[in-house]
């Protein structure tokens, strides 16, 4: 029988809306392939297909569709998509050339707005050509039901290689299977029920919920649902909203080694550094609203983290979680390091209890890259976020070497987190190659002022550099001159 919908799965359904698309994205910037022996000669739409029809059967679930129970009194299922069409979910797109970065962005605001068909498997690819330099972007989309870490990861991280000459894959002979009938998807509800009841009496509820809105799914939400609209924060603030259905998207790309800098100076990890940038840059933002930010005034982010399911297990990617953290940014302070003191604080917590994955190890994953953890952080961040929480903040670690698609090398990868109900930003950052990428995805009415936000961001990560300096100089001072040597003249 096909694999039934899991309650978290339906969760993400039903919680969608016109407003609240419940889908997960990234954006890649690739230059065109080098040429050379073994290397493929160009990238185009064609290129794009052909790699996703070799890599597809990686990721089974991308050729699936959801099927409802007749009566809808159990919850769906996934069947194979007998009229699968590669095309329409792999799409073309271009600027006009040469293509501004300002001008991808919008495109990515757009595509992101969108809701996937729901008769369909629920992803799209696009690619976009005509960047300046002849480069060429690739968004991509996938629903949160979708990808669970399991038995699927998400797709874009089964088209990029650690290599620029692509790996072999074998023959694709996929065939779909006929979808179950009726009396068959009835058969299988009965067979559920024997083996596990419970599952199958919450999948009915929370079906049941989505139709009568007697018990509703947001209840499993924690109320996320238009409540947040309800029930503001205590103090008012501009991250609260009514979220509409459209947005906006910026970037931020800054470099690692200055995260680095901060950390060997001032102590934490790289992900405080990085949340103490955002306090930064939400205390510089409300500033320029005119909002009060007082001494014990904070933002409270919802900030996933893997762990370890046991002491002494090695993360796999079957092997660890991802919970969700709440991290309160002290934007009331005005010292910047006294704000990554006051977040390390917090976040010491998580590693004192020897669960929490470092950065090292999640690289080191087997079958994970940063989009199914950005997808995954997304999944636990979309089921836990209350009315209190003000943004959901996902860092993923990527590679510190380059990868490629079809021998085209990426220079950059941005991820697109999505909106909760009545939440006007959401923050993703994933570090790849030597660099910091920021994804900024925001309402667009509620925030117009998306791009002075991306500029606080700069500005925050300046700021922690600049109280870094003295150090800097004291352990230059301190170095002894080796032996032997002179200084020239002019050196």
């Amino acid at each position: 029988m096909p694999d039934r919908l899991t309650s978290l799965d339906l969760t993400f359904l039903k919680a969608e809306s016109p407003a609240t698309p419940m889908h997960v994205g990234t954006v890649d910037i690739f230059e065109p392939p080098v040429h050379g022996p073994g290397l493929a000669e160009g990238f185009d739409y064609e290129s794009l297909v052909a790699l996703i029809r070799d890599r597809i059967a990686y990721v089974p679930r991308y050729r699936q569709r959801v099927q409802q129970i007749p009566g809808r009194f159990a919850g769906p299922v996934w069947v194979d998509d007998e009229e699968f069409d590669i095309t329409f979910h792999v799409r073309r797109s271009a600027l006009p050339r040469p293509g501004t970065h300002a001008q991808l962005l919008e495109l990515v605001a757009r595509i992101m707005s969108r809701r996937l068909d729901r008769a369909r498997p629920l992803w799209e690819m696009y690619l976009v050509e005509g960047l300046q330099g002849d480069r060429f972007a690739i968004i991509a989309k996938s629903h949160q039901a979708l990808v669970d870490g399991n038995s699927t990861v998400d797709i874009g991280q089964v088209v990029l290689d650690a290599t620029a000459h692509p790996k072999d894959t074998p023959t694709d002979t996929w065939q779909p299977e006929h979808p179950p009938s009726a009396l068959e998807l009835l058969a299988g509800v009965f067979a559920d029920a024997t083996r596990n009841p419970t599952a199958v009496l919450e999948l009915a509820r929370a079906e049941l919920a989505g139709l009568t809105g007697s018990t509703s799914v947001r209840e499993v939400l924690g109320g996320v649902v238009g409540s947040l609209v309800a029930q503001r924060h205590a103090q008012e603030s501009s991250l609260h909203v009514k979220t509409s259905g459209q947005r906006r998207f910026t970037t931020v790309q800054t470099d690692l080694e200055d995260y680095r800098t901060i950390r060997a100076a001032h102590g934490g990890t790289v992900n405080d550094v990085i949340l103490a940038v955002v306090a930064g840059a939400f205390r510089s933002w409300m500033m320029t609203r005119g909002e009060g930010v007082g001494p014990t005034r904070s933002v409270r982010a919802v900030v996933p983290v893997s762990i370890r399911d046991d002491e002494d297990e090695e993360p796999t990617s079957l092997g660890s979680r991802v919970i969700a953290s709440a991290v309160n940014l002290p934007i009331g302070e005005n010292s910047p390091v006294m704000r990554l003191h006051q977040i390390s604080y917090q976040t010491k917590v998580h590693k004192d209890t020897g669960r929490a994955v470092s950065a090292r190890s999640l690289v080191g994953i087997a079958g994970f890259a940063p989009t199914t953890l950005h997808a995954l952080a997304a999944r636990v961040a979309t089921t836990t976020v209350r009315p209190i929480d003000d943004v959901v903040i996902t860092n993923v670690p990527g590679p510190q070497f380059p990868l490629y698609a079809q021998g085209a090398p990426m220079l950059a990868s941005y991820p697109v987190v999505p909106l909760m109900p009545g939440q006007g930003l959401s923050v993703g950052v994933t570090s790849y190659d030597g660099k910091v990428y920021y994804g900024l995805n925001a309402d667009r009415t509620a925030m117009p002022d998306l791009a002075v936000f991306a500029q606080c961001v700069t500005d925050a990560l300046d700021e922690l550099l600049d109280t870094t300096r003295g150090s800097r100089n004291r352990a230059s001072r301190g170095r002894k001159k080796p032996r032997g040597t002179t200084k020239k003249a002019g050196s």
